[in-house]
């Protein structure tokens, strides 16, 4: 799965699928990027930069330029060494002549880009530092309390507000008596289960080692281990949006806004603290929604196929891309119940002759139709 977050501008102009819906207005990807914006408003001025690079590659060198798309990351990484050695030998300036004019235009091109935008990798890498738990609870100049569950069961903790933490073992929580001012601030290291009651006046944050998830009121997971290589937010019910430490950067304007990536039920995150990076994807086996009826019948007989993934989409919360036009004729004669939703999937696109594959929590749907 790709995840797309972490690119930067130059990346995201190399990916196949951003190519398609910029250069040849693929509905289906056109569909996908356009959701994608709608989750990751921040990443506006991103898509924006990336899309310029596209377009001003593709007047440079036109059809040219068409016909080698997709160019892969590893065609571009091997121009940009020879492009490298070629500068550092003086006496190799007949090596220019190796380049075919797109593959050189391609590699000169990205070093461009990369040189202006140094500034920006540079400054996210210097805010990586992000914070342990320890420092966090250290800097709070209320008094907080601190549960520790040093036994080998989870431990229920009851919050001031009257949510609630499962609490696993070999983790610890802090947080203040009472939750005055704008926010609920709970501070992790471990893992645990949140239940929060809904207060839109007032945003629950939880902070777990560099890792911040903030909500409104909903049940989720945080498992964010001290020095672990990787941490992670699953949300149960309702939407969490989860940051890095450093993105907090004004913690005093508070616009009771979910801000950052925002996840939805049976979508996780996971986190690399050395890199900060997150990875956004589908939990390993979703679950239809508590509104849903769990013992609902997925029954379809002779149904047009944008109902059934409708249908899919609704019970288990999940966005599912395809293209409308293209599938018209299809129609499924099908009946599940407890099936794995990835085995309806399974057993739906072989019918149908497509596939799937999972793209930033989403299901994106890929064939030729039905005749």
């Amino acid at each position: 799965m790709q995840e797309y977050r972490h690119l930067e501008p130059e990346e995201l102009a190399l990916d196949p699928s951003f190519q398609r819906w910029q250069l040849e207005n693929d509905p289906i990807d056109g569909s996908f990027w356009q959701e994608w914006l709608v989750q990751n408003p921040d990443k506006d001025e991103v898509v924006e930069k990336a899309a310029y690079l596209l377009s001003a590659l593709h007047n440079s060198y036109g059809q040219q330029f068409r016909e080698r798309l997709p160019i892969s990351e590893h065609e571009i990484q091997e121009e940009i060494n020879r492009l490298r050695e070629s500068i550092n030998k003086p006496d190799t300036s007949t090596k220019w002549l190796h380049f075919a004019p797109i593959r050189y235009g391609m590699a000169a091109s990205i070093l461009v880009i990369l040189g202006l935008f140094g500034w920006y990798i540079l400054q996210s890498t210097a805010k990586k530092s992000g914070v342990t738990y320890t420092e966090l609870v250290a800097r709070v100049a209320e008094p907080l309390s601190e549960i520790r569950n040093t036994t080998d069961a989870p431990l229920l903790v009851n919050l001031p507000d009257k949510s609630t933490i499962v609490l696993y073992p070999k983790s610890r929580v802090s947080y203040a008596n009472q939750f005055d001012g704008n926010k609920r601030e709970i501070y992790l290291s471990g893992k645990g289960f949140f239940e929060v009651v809904r207060n839109p006046s007032q945003p629950f944050y939880v902070y777990a080692n560099g890792l911040v998830t903030k909500v409104l009121g909903t049940s989720f997971t945080v498992q964010a281990y001290e020095g672990a290589r990787q941490m992670k937010v699953v949300v149960k019910t309702g939407k969490v949006a989860v940051f890095a430490q450093y993105q907090d950067a004004n913690p005093q304007k508070e616009t009771y806004k979910l801000e950052g990536i925002v996840l939805t039920p049976n979508q996780q995150i996971v986190y690399s603290p050395a890199e900060t990076q997150f990875t956004k994807g589908l939990v390993d086996n979703p679950v239809p929604l508590e509104q849903a009826n769990q013992q609902q019948l997925f029954t379809f007989k002779r149904t047009p196929i944008a109902d059934v993934f409708g249908t899919l989409s609704q019970s288990y919360g999940l966005k599912i891309v395809f293209d409308q036009d293209v599938m018209s004729a299809c129609y499924l004669t099908a009946s599940f119940s407890d099936e794995p939703l990835f085995e309806k999937l399974d057993l739906i696109c072989r019918t149908i002759n497509a596939s799937y594959k999972q793209v930033d929590g989403s299901i994106l749907i890929s064939g030729n139709g039905c005749k």
